[in-house]
């Protein structure tokens, strides 16, 4: 056996057992004396051999038209020939956008923040890295721990298992920015614990998503199913679609008029890929939606719409009590209803908010600047392929 204390000292051989001591009872004296008595040796039973039959092995070769988003009963190990070539291509994507919180150059953010930002603007700056981190922890457990496991296409997973690298990286992005600015971390992480308008998004998020985290959902079953496109579409039409798209804002206001120029940079990289993750989840309830011939209760659409609404409306509440200079709580507000309806048109829903028109209408460009830098200076925010579709 193993020395736990020391693994790497001699192993001691077991001393041999004595032999079995039965006690005899002699009648003479009425003492109980200990003879040692012979065993009687028994015949040691032949063992029968059961003859199994071979396992039936599935030689035929996987037909794409067999693979299904969820419910699939096509090999998962095998990747091509490709039924959802348009989800490779958001791998292919991702890829070309890759960076590290490193690339970006973070010495004019600690001076901003220091000496040029009013207490207001740090108020709002503090608050926002506050929301995004804990909502990008979520996100990542979400994609790793409730949805990948449930695609039966390789082609879905290997784009997702990016996406919680992904994850994994925006978090990363805003303990840098936190670390390098100087911030009380101990404060800016349970900020999502103390300001009931950080908690209450972050409790609509535990509520409709903590019922799909969990490895023994039916989805053959349709009240499941059913549970799961809510939870999905939630999680990739308002979570990632509008609560993160709308999130950067506040910072991206700031950089318009030149501060905390660094921390927007890494958000301009940060929202390239979260309009992806918004797309491609949009993309896949869509194809659930086709497939398993379900679609979400249009009562239940509204109810999520007027919730999540009202939670983003006391958050913008909080972090711009008090208006900055080019931003208000009507124009974070204002824009969240503008994106709302841009996400309900791409799943094929009803607009939540007719008529509402954008009221940051520099947002898709701010996101999508195209320039050049000097290369030792910054990187260059684009993809290699080009622009975004927005919608």
């Amino acid at each position: 056996m193993l020395n736990w204390d020391d693994p790497l000292a001699p192993v001691s051989q077991p001393k041999a057992p004595a032999p079995a001591i039965n006690p005899v009872f002699d009648d003479v004296d009425d003492q109980a004396v200990a003879v040692e008595q012979p065993q009687p040796q028994k015949a040691k039973a032949k063992p029968i051999k059961v003859e199994k039959p071979a396992p039936q092995v599935d030689l035929r070769p996987v037909n794409p038209d067999d693979k299904r988003v969820i419910n699939g009963m096509a090999d998962i190990n095998q990747l091509a020939p490709f039924k959802y070539p348009w989800a490779w291509e958001y791998f292919l994507n991702a890829n070309r956008n890759h960076w590290t919180p490193l690339d970006i150059s973070m010495a004019q953010d600690v001076h901003d923040y220091h000496h040029k930002l009013t207490l207001e603007e740090r108020h709002v700056y503090e608050n926002v890295l506050s929301y995004l981190t804990t909502s990008d922890i979520l996100a990542m457990r979400n994609i790793g721990l409730a949805v990948m496991e449930k695609m039966s296409a390789p082609e879905l997973q290997i784009y997702q298992a990016r996406q919680v690298y992904e994850e994994s990286l925006h978090t990363w992005t805003y303990q840098h920015c936190i670390e390098t600015i100087g911030l009380n971390q101990s404060e800016i992480y349970n900020r999502y614990r103390v300001v009931p308008e950080i908690n209450g998004k972050i409790q609509i998020a535990n509520r409709r998503l903590n019922s799909i985290l969990r490895n023994d959902i039916d989805l053959t079953d349709r009240d499941e199913l059913q549970n799961f496109l809510m939870a999905y579409i939630f999680f990739a039409g308002i979570f990632e679609g509008c609560w993160f798209y709308n999130g950067f804002s506040p910072i991206f206001a700031l950089q318009r008029r030149g501060l905390m120029k660094g921390t927007a940079e890494q958000l301009q990289y940060i929202m390239r890929d979260e309009v992806l993750h918004a797309s491609f989840g949009i993309r896949v309830a869509k194809q659930i939606m086709l497939e398993e011939k379900i679609k979400p209760e249009p009562k239940a659409i509204a109810e999520m719409w007027a919730e999540c609404e009202a939670a983003e409306e006391a958050y913008a509440g909080y972090i711009l009590r008090d208006p900055i200079l080019g931003y208000s709580k009507e124009d974070h507000v204002g824009q969240f209803r503008f994106i709302a309806n841009r996400r309900a048109r791409s799943l094929g829903l009803d607009e939540p908010y007719p008529g509402a028109e954008p009221t940051l209408s520099w947002l898709d460009e701010q996101a999508n600047l195209r320039k050049e830098k000097n290369f030792f200076e910054t990187r260059v925010t684009e993809y290699q392929a080009g622009g975004l579709k927005w919608d």
